[in-house]
């Protein structure tokens, strides 16, 4: 397999509370790898660090600990100038596409702008690539002269895909890049996105809470809890053949349009476990909602492990054996 473009290691980023020991850990040890031209799909309910996660590795949000390391290079270790040129490699499309583009400016001057810092580009040569990038996104050329509040929202979420493309960026950093956007248009985004990534080579991570999303554009897939990842594989083996209890009771509650179909393992907001801070902080994140835990969930924090040595489809659980579907 090739060498990962994306490397994790051990990634803590927490925020501090009005009690320093009680520090909200928001990314909680978290790693993994990222490979050329792979879709890696990171999915969790609402507050579970994905957003988090990768504004840190953006380094657009401190970390505490760890390494994010990009084609071989630390970028937690670099000052903050060559910081700016390794994130040409990389680039971010933001959720709200109503926020992350500046309604002061064109279109022109938002994506001319990283074409002139990161690439050098002439101003006299702007428009044009201007323009190739424009019609790369499914947009007119003469959308280069307007104000984003011209715009719908599927049409802005294309210009900031086009300003992320403009420096030429080996990764996408997808954060719920439709999560705002009417369905007829998500649909069309996702197709976008899939079509780029695969005609530019391009790597990403796609987060998001919509598990159809996930799987119609991943390859492989992260499940995320509580600032850790409780278990990560391929796209087709996390769906048909989930491990955690957790990704079950996610998989489990998606919507049927059988008004007959009964859910077997619905989301809990608690389940009855009554569970110390200690033993929450020890144990098992996934404690108070398990209704599989044992006593040694409470002492005993699970690894991200694979069931069998050499396998890609890993859970931290210590019942993933019995689980397996």
């Amino acid at each position: 397999m090739n060498n990962p473009i994306l490397s994790v290691t051990n990634l803590f980023v927490s925020f501090e509370r009005k009690h320093p020991s009680d520090a909200l850990r928001a990314v909680d040890g978290v790693g993994f790898n990222l490979f050329p031209r792979e879709v890696l799909g990171l999915v969790g309910e609402s507050g579970c660090g994905k957003t988090t996660l990768s504004r840190a590795i953006m380094g657009l949000t401190p970390i505490n600990s760890g390494s994010v390391v990009l084609r071989g290079t630390d970028l937690t270790k670099l000052p903050i100038d060559q910081l700016r040129k390794q994130r040409a490699k990389m680039q971010m499309v933001f959720q709200d596409p109503y926020a992350s583009l500046n309604p002061r400016m064109t279109v022109f001057s938002m994506i001319s702008e990283p074409l002139r810092f990161h690439r050098n580009v002439q101003r006299a040569d702007c428009a044009s690539v201007v323009a190739a990038l424009l019609e790369k996104v499914g947009l007119d050329t003469s959308a280069m002269r307007k104000f984003p509040h011209e715009f719908s929202g599927g049409q802005r979420q294309r210009i900031a895909i086009a300003r992320a493309l403009a420096v030429g960026p080996e990764l996408i950093i997808a954060d719920e890049p439709v999560s705002a956007l009417d369905v007829s248009v998500q649909a069309q985004i996702l197709n976008l996105l899939s079509d780029l990534r695969k005609d530019m080579g391009l790597a990403m991570l796609f987060i998001s809470h919509d598990l159809s999303v996930v799987r119609y554009i991943s390859d492989r897939i992260a499940v995320m809890f509580k600032g850790k990842i409780v278990e990560i594989g391929m796209r087709d083996e996390v769906f048909e053949s989930p491990l955690h209890p957790y990704t079950q009771a996610l998989l489990a509650a998606i919507p049927v349009a059988d008004p007959d179909h009964s859910y077997s393992a619905p989301l809990q907001p608690a389940f009855p476990n009554q569970t110390s801070d200690e033993e929450q902080v020890k144990g098992c994140p996934y404690l108070s909602r398990c209704p599989y835990a044992l006593s040694d969930c409470k002492s005993m924090a699970p690894l991200l492990e694979a069931l069998l040595k050499g396998e890609t489809h890993e859970a931290a659980c210590i019942r993933k054996h019995e689980l397996k579907l």
